[in-house]
């Protein structure tokens, strides 16, 4: 038997209570989720574990008593492939390279995007809650290929009109 090489990881951050029917039919198909803080209700990692294992940390909104048994940081193994998870990459307290990990998932500033330096990928979902500014609500799908990842962003809504 071989071992399963190849996986799926959804991102979402930035929910701030609001869960999307697009966004979770974004996310289907998931072998693992990983929600970047600002989540806003319980509710809504109960409707995401029902699509995959989630991985999910406290945003700087998450202030109910819900959210106390949420970490600020977490580290998730896909295949092999180290995530490392914090809200605010403001908040990025390590050297990811030196320390193994090959992506680092943030969110907090609800503006979708990705990066690679120094061969960690930093990618941020956006925002899949409500509208902030003018900015757009996204979510992201990681493609983990052994140690190679290639990340996807996916709109949810259409762009506000200028």
């Amino acid at each position: 038997m071989t071992a399963r090489r190849s996986f799926t990881v959804g991102l979402i951050s930035d929910t701030h209570g609001l869960l999307r029917p697009e966004a979770l039919q974004a996310l289907r198909g998931s072998d693992f989720i990983v929600h970047a803080g600002d989540i806003g209700s319980p509710d809504i990692l109960t409707a995401l574990a029902g699509l995959a294992s989630v991985t999910a940390i406290r945003g700087n909104n998450d202030r109910e008593a819900w959210a106390a048994g949420l970490a600020d940081t977490a580290t998730l193994t896909v295949g092999a492939c180290a995530l490392y998870v914090l809200h605010s990459l403001a908040d990025l307290a390590l050297d990811p390279a030196a320390a193994g990990f090959r992506v680092v998932v943030s969110g907090h500033s609800h503006r979708p995007g990705w990066r690679e330096a120094d061969g960690v990928l930093y990618v941020n979902p956006g925002s899949a809650g409500p509208r902030r500014f003018s900015l757009p609500v996204t979510v992201g799908r990681l493609a983990v290929e052994g140690d190679r990842v290639t990340p996807r962003l996916i709109a949810l809504a259409p762009e506000p009109a200028d």
